[in-house]
């Protein structure tokens, strides 16, 4: 692009004879060129200096708005060139309008368009065509989209290709399914608009099934079976099929391919995975794009390492909303308050404005460092200066907030308050802070709140089970018990991840399905006795079965995350890190666990739960204890 400018500058400076060459020849170039460096703002500058804009000047310009998603600026121009009477419109504009329309929902618009397509005669041409059939899909109108496809004379594999994307886009997968299997001819855009189609319904079976059928995979292929697999949680199996494109010569992974495995790494906490991804990209210097920048940076922050997604915001030429998000977020997931707070405010500095997942991250950041009025602060500033209307996920991080520092009458009246219906998850919160504090009164009627919304609730009637115990009420502890068994509420199982050379290994409470389960249970003994000469006292209370002491104990050893790391430790070299990530809240057991074995061992733990991440060293935590 800066050799772009510098000829553009050129062309300015020391101008060609006006017989020589025709301006519009020249604008034409540099608006293509301009388009195709992603900059259609500057294409749309050439053509502002051009007295006499041809016809061709004009599509250029059209095309590069539309290409550009720029569609409220495409439809401008084009009124601008309908009131000009000269040019008249041709098949080339009307392709460029038609997806502007459809890009922007336009209805009024596009049935304008479609209207001057008829009076300009260019109903039968095979381009307008297929862009008014994939304009009324757009609209949600596949009946009229469907008619304008049977009416097409001459149809070309895109008019295919129109049909079937369509029907996928408008969620009738047999209707897409059915043209495709009676396509005369397939492209590798078939393939993969129907292979997306089967990740948006959630059928990953049925896409897998059209991806193996493909002969030839292009990469969209390749990144419609990936995105699937990410976008249904199937994080491990993207990255499965990853690994297996790397080896197929003919095809590279591009950006799209980059940001889907990000996004698995980022989950998985696939740390070694997400490295090379980040040296692949300067490899090849692919550059930093917005998309890809945030990914990047969002997989490192979900891996532990704020350092590097802060080096990586830093390089990035562009940041968004999303960017920021994601470093106030990392932040305060780290238990970094201050840093997120700084960070917010540097973004206010910048221009950027903050949206709801801004504030949901300053306000996890206020919970996690116990910054009860500057959290509530902030709460305030959502709604009376950014006008933002808070959702069910920020009331509930201000009644965390409220609730782990005790100020619990607070928090029950906030719920009471609400502007939306409260969740299992706002009345949880409340409950977590009866827990804390004991107030078993108020927390008795918290799980009346919570087992209406949800009669599966299984953490209620765990904590009325351990409560009526510590009570001595040993009669409603089993009768809570007992109606967990006959109602069938079964808890959630903890499932534990840690990545070692370059796998990602799953563990689940009492696994025994590893091939190294031998070596990892024999570490567990190992480090138990040891835990013990070093003070470690198992917190057997939170066991709720009927059993006895030495058996609370041995289940306690067995959580996930306790398996993952005695994997971690019995796989890698003295002094690594061991970096696990857990699907729920960590116990406090296994914190108190993961502080003497960070001790004991000498290493840094860095463990990732639902709520933040936990960083154990020389037998304390980052959290300081507050979590």
């Amino acid at each position: 692009m800066r050799q772009l400018l510098q000829l553009h500058a050129h062309l300015i400076t020391s101008p060609p004879p006006p017989d020589a060459v025709d301006p519009n020849v020249v604008a034409v170039k540099l608006i293509c060129a301009a388009a195709a460096r992603s900059n259609p703002r500057h294409a749309a500058l050439v053509f502002s200096a051009l007295s006499a804009p041809n016809l061709v000047a004009w599509n250029s310009l059209l095309r590069a708005l539309a290409l550009h998603h720029l569609h409220p600026v495409a439809l401008r121009h084009f009124r601008r060139l309908l009131a000009a009477g000269s040019p008249l419109p041709d098949e080339f504009t009307f392709t460029s309008v038609l997806k502007a329309c459809a890009g922007l929902l336009s209805r009024s618009d596009g049935e304008m368009a479609h209207a001057l397509v008829l009076t300009r005669g260019f109903e039968s041409n095979l381009f307008v065509r297929n862009s008014l059939v994939d304009m009324y899909f757009k609209f949600g109108r596949p009946d009229d989209a469907r008619r304008l496809f049977d009416e097409m004379i001459t149809k070309d594999v895109v008019s295919w290709n129109t049909l079937v994307s369509g029907y996928c886009s408008c969620g009738d997968i047999a209707m897409a399914r059915k043209v495709f299997d009676r396509m005369p001819e397939r492209s590798m855009v078939s393939w993969s608009a129907m292979i997306a189609g089967h990740a948006r319904s959630g059928d990953l079976g049925a896409a897998r099934e059209v991806f193996d059928r493909a002969n030839e995979k292009s990469v969209g292929c390749w990144n419609a079976m990936i995105s699937g697999y990410a976008q249904n949680e199937k994080f491990s199996e993207a990255i499965a099929l990853f690994r297996r494109m790397l080896q197929i010569p003919m095809v590279q992974p591009n950006e799209v391919t980059l940001v889907c495995v990000l996004s698995a790494c980022a989950h998985l906490g696939a740390l070694d995975l997400g490295r090379w991804i980040d040296g692949f990209i300067k490899r090849r210097a692919m550059g930093l794009s917005l998309f890809l920048g945030n990914a990047l940076s969002d997989m490192y922050a979900k891996c532990g390492c704020v350092a590097e997604a802060r080096s990586v915001f830093d390089k990035m030429a562009e940041r968004d909303v999303v960017s920021w998000s994601i470093i106030i977020t990392a932040s305060a997931m780290h238990g970094h308050a201050e840093d997120a707070i700084s960070g917010f405010h540097r973004m206010l500095e910048s221009g950027v404005k903050p949206n709801d997942i801004t504030f949901m991250g300053i306000l996890s950041a206020c919970t996690h460092g116990g910054l009860v009025d500057a959290g509530l602060c902030y709460f305030d500033m959502m709604t009376e200066e950014f006008e933002i209307i808070p959702k069910v996920e920020h009331y509930g991080c201000v009644v965390d907030l409220l609730s782990r520092a005790g100020r619990l009458d607070e928090a029950e009246d906030l719920i009471n308050s609400m502007q939306v219906a409260p969740n299992v998850i706002v009345w949880g919160a409340l409950l977590g802070g009866c827990r804390i504090y004991k107030d078993i009164n108020r927390g008795e009627r918290v799980v009346q709140h919570i087992l209406e919304l949800d009669p599966g609730h299984s953490g209620s009637y765990v904590y009325l089970a351990n409560v009526y115990v510590s009570m001595g009420r040993l009669e409603d502890a089993a009768k809570f018990r007992l109606m967990m068994r006959e109602k069938r509420v079964v808890k959630t199982p903890g499932c534990s991840w840690i990545e070692v050379d370059n796998m990602v290994h799953e563990f689940f409470m009492g696994d025994r399905s590893h091939p190294q389960s031998e070596k990892i249970y024999s570490m567990i003994s190992t480090l138990s006795l040891r835990m013990k000469l070093a003070g470690y006292v198992p917190i057997t209370s939170l066991v709720s079965q009927s059993i006895d002491e030495e058996e609370k104990e041995n289940v306690l050893s067995m959580h996930s995350e306790k398996l993952a790391v005695a994997f971690g430790l019995i796989s890698t070299k003295d002094g690594t890190t061991i970096r696990v990530v857990k699907n729920l809240r960590v116990c406090n057991d296994c914190h108190e666990a993961m502080k003497v074995i960070s001790r004991i061992v000498s290493r840094e733990i860095v463990l990732r739960d639902r709520s933040r991440f936990h960083h154990f060293k020389e037998g304390q935590c980052s959290c300081k204890d507050y979590w």
